[in-house]
């Protein structure tokens, strides 16, 4: 009965949940506009908004020295948690049975649990400076520990999934993701989505004052 609920009715409910919630986030924050520009635009800013949203994917030098290790582990967990989203052969065969009807090749197993490693260690590093930085423990609130603890169960019950050993595992793995799901759209973790929004308006203001960033 649980195992039916979890993977029927519950599953819909926090999909429902999440796709509705970001679009209310992200129509929440088109339709406040932007505030308007009193001075003359010196250039077009749409150039500047492409350019800024791309470029900062790739680290200035002068934050390197002061910010090394966060640096690393924020690529780390990135990097290594859209591999396992999008690449890793049980979500390959889950999009295909629930979303959208088709896969892709799933990486090979190797590769799987090296991105598994990327990500776990990115968002231990990411936890554990967080809690104990001065300045980073200060600005920190309730919302960002949830959000790392979430998603920390999430990935470790997923890779004792692939055990297969007890389908326990596998409705513990899907009720923490519909529960991440739920909790998405309403915490940080809509970063995900609005760093576009971010980034683009700062480059598009930048670039319409004339300056290069």
């Amino acid at each position: 009965m649980f195992i039916e609920f979890v993977d029927g009715p519950f599953w819909y409910f926090s999909a429902s949940v999440f796709v509705l919630g970001v679009l209310w986030r992200l129509i929440a924050i088109l339709r406040a506009g932007n505030p308007p520009d009193l001075a003359p635009a010196r250039r077009a800013g749409f150039p500047g908004a492409v350019r800024m949203t791309f470029h900062r994917f790739i680290v200035r030098r002068e934050f390197l020295k002061p910010a090394g290790l966060h640096i690393v582990a924020g690529y780390l967990f990135h990097i290594g948690l859209f591999l396992l989203l999008f690449f890793a052969a049980p979500h390959i065969d889950f999009y295909r049975e629930r979303i959208f009807g088709f896969g892709r090749t799933p990486l090979p197993r190797w590769a799987f649990v090296l991105a598994a490693d990327f990500a776990f260690a990115g968002l231990l590093l990411l936890w554990l400076h967080r809690l104990l930085h001065p300045v980073r423990r200060l600005i920190s609130t309730a919302d960002d520990h949830i959000a790392s603890i979430l998603v920390f169960v999430v990935m470790f019950t997923g890779c004792m999934a692939l055990f297969e050993s007890f389908e326990a595992l596998r409705v513990l793995h899907l009720l923490l993701a519909e529960l991440l799901l739920i909790y998405f759209p309403f915490s940080s973790l809509m970063h995900t989505f609005t760093f576009v929004f971010s980034r683009s308006f700062t480059g598009a203001t930048y670039a319409r004052h004339g300056v290069d960033a």
